[in-house]
C-alpha cells in the first residue's frame, strides 16, 4: 500500500484515539480535521510529491488567569485549546526547507545562512531562519524539510497563531532531526528568541510555553531569566464546560499607546518605591505611599498596581483550587480576574473612543447570561478583540446565540483545554 493510502487509512475519517484527545468527541469535529489532514497531505504530494512523511499539530493558547501581570515579573496562568496549526513535512536531504501554507504562498529557508535577514523582517521566514539558527547554537541537529501547513490557529484571535507556528517549528526540527529529544520548554525558549531577534518583535514567554507544553500550566516570572514553569493537573474537559473565545472586533491598529501604558504605569510606581516592577514590591507598601505619589504618577498607574498585586495572587489562588479540584472558587476568581481588568487595570476600552466598547458589551452580555452559573472575563491585551468565557453545557446555546447575536456567526470559538503540546501526531 502506497505511504499516502496508509496514513488515510489510519486517519480513518477521524475516528482514532489521537484525533479524538486532540478536537474531542463531536462526529462533525472529526471529520473536519480529518478533511484538514487528508488535504494537506494531498497537497503534500502534488506539491513536494509522496514520500515518508510525519504529521505535527500545535495548538493555539488561552490566557486564564494573570492578566497583564508578566511584564511585572509576575505569574500567569494558561492552557492549550483545541484549535491548533497542523502541517505534514518530510525530509528533502537538501540544507533547505519549503513551505507551503493554506492562502499564503509558499516560501523558501537556504539553511546556509542563519543570520538575521532584514529584508525578511515580520515574516514566517524569519521566525524559520531564528529557530533554526538557535537549534544549532543549541547542539542540536536541523535540515532541509518540506512541509504544508494548515492554519487552524484564526489570526487576531488572541490564542496566539504566531506563537503556535514557531514551536510547530521547533517540534518539527525535533522530530526529523532530534528524535524528538528537545525539551517543550526549551522549544519555547527558542521560538521566544527567534520571535525577538529575527522577526523583530518582543514577546514574553508564556505564549510559546502554553502552546508548547499543551493542557494547563503557571508560569511564575519572578526571575525572569528563568521562569517557573508547573504543569496544573487538572482535568478541564470532565468539569462539562465549554471555553468559549468570542471575538468582539475592534481595531487593535491604534493601540500600540494603551498597551504599552499598561507596563510603564505599573512601574513608574515600583520605582517610587526603589523597585524596577512591581513584583518586587508589596500592596501595603503601596497603599503606604499613595499620598505621596498620586500627582506625580497619576491615580490610574496606582490602581493598575492595584490590580496586580491583586491578579498576581489570584494565579496561585486559582492554581490551588484547580488542583484540590474546587472548580466553583476556580470560577469565581475568573469573574474577581474581569473584574479587576475593568476597574483598575482599565483595558476594557480605549480612553479615545469611549463610543465603541465592543470588550464592555461583550461582557455585559456575558454576564447577564451567566451569572451563578459561569464566569466571563477580557481576554488577553484588552482595549478591543477577545473575551473569555466558561460556560455550562446547559447554557452554551443559548450564551453563543446571545453573543453572535451582536457580534456576528462565527464570532463564538467553542474551545476546551487540550492536553497536548506541540509535536507529532501519532496515529
Amino acid at each position: 500500500m502506497a505511504i499516502s493510502e496508509n496514513l488515510i487509512k489510519k486517519i480513518n475519517n477521524g475516528d482514532n484515539k489521537a484525533f479524538r484527545e486532540l478536537y474531542g468527541t463531536d462526529p462533525a469535529e472529526l471529520k473536519r480535521n480529518a478533511k484538514r489532514y487528508t488535504d494537506m497531505l494531498r497537497q503534500f504530494n502534488s506539491a513536494f510529491g509522496s514520500r515518508k512523511v510525519e504529521f505535527f499539530s500545535s495548538p493555539g493558547r488561552t490566557e486564564i488567569g494573570g492578566n497583564h501581570t508578566d511584564h511585572n515579573w509576575g505569574r500567569v496562568l494558561a492552557g492549550a485549546v483545541n484549535l491548533d496549526n497542523v502541517c505534514v513535512a518530510g525530509k528533502n536531504d537538501s540544507n533547505v526547507i519549503h513551505i507551503l501554507s493554506e492562502g499564503y504562498p509558499r516560501f523558501d529557508v537556504d539553511l546556509s545562512s542563519l543570520k538575521p535577514d532584514k529584508k525578511e523582517h515580520l515574516t514566517s521566514a524569519a521566525l524559520v531562519r531564528g529557530i533554526c539558527s538557535r537549534f544549532k547554537e543549541s547542539g542540536y541537529a536541523i535540515g532541509g524539510f518540506d512541509a504544508c501547513i494548515d492554519g487552524g490557529v484564526p489570526k487576531g484571535s488572541g490564542l496566539s497563531s504566531s506563537a503556535s507556528f514557531e514551536v510547530l517549528i521547533g517540534a518539527i526540527l525535533s522530530q526529523l532531526f532530534n528524535n524528538g529529544n528537545v525539551d517543550p520548554i526549551q522549544n519555547a525558549i527558542i521560538g521566544q528568541y527567534s520571535e525577538n531577534n529575527y522577526f523583530g518583535k518582543p514577546c514574553g514567554l508564556m505564549d510559546q510555553t502554553a502552546c508548547a507544553m499543551g493542557g494547563l500550566i503557571t508560569i511564575d516570572f519572578k526571575d525572569p531569566s528563568r521562569p517557573v514553569v508547573k504543569k496544573v493537573n487538572f482535568d478541564f474537559v470532565a468539569t462539562g464546560f465549554s471555553l468559549v473565545i468570542t471575538d468582539t472586533g475592534g481595531n487593535h491598529a491604534d493601540l500600540n499607546e494603551e498597551y504599552a501604558s499598561l507596563p510603564s504605569d505599573m512601574k513608574a510606581v515600583a520605582a517610587e518605591l526603589g523597585a524596577k516592577v512591581l513584583r518586587q514590591v508589596t500592596l501595603e507598601q503601596i497603599i503606604d505611599i499613595i499620598p505621596k505619589i498620586r500627582e506625580k504618577v497619576g491615580d490610574r498607574a496606582i490602581l493598575r498596581s492595584i490590580h496586580f498585586q491583586g491578579d498576581n495572587q489570584r494565579v496561585a489562588d486559582q492554581v490551588a483550587a484547580l488542583e484540590r479540584n474546587d472548580f466553583k472558587a476556580f470560577l469565581g476568581m475568573v469573574i474577581e480576574s474581569g473584574y479587576s481588568s475593568f476597574m483598575y487595570n482599565q483595558n476594557i476600552y480605549p480612553v479615545n473612543n469611549v463610543r465603541e466598547q465592543g470588550v464592555s458589551l461583550a461582557l455585559a452580555l456575558s454576564e447577564l447570561v451567566l451569572t451563578g452559573e459561569g464566569a466571563w472575563r477580557v481576554h488577553g491585551g484588552g482595549f478591543a478583540g477577545t473575551i473569555q468565557a466558561f460556560v455550562p453545557q446547559k447554557l452554551l446555546n443559548k450564551y453563543i446565540k446571545t453573543l453572535e447575536h451582536v457580534y456576528g456567526k462565527d464570532s463564538c470559538h467553542n474551545l476546551f483545554i487540550r492536553h497536548q503540546g506541540a509535536g507529532k501526531v501519532e496515529l
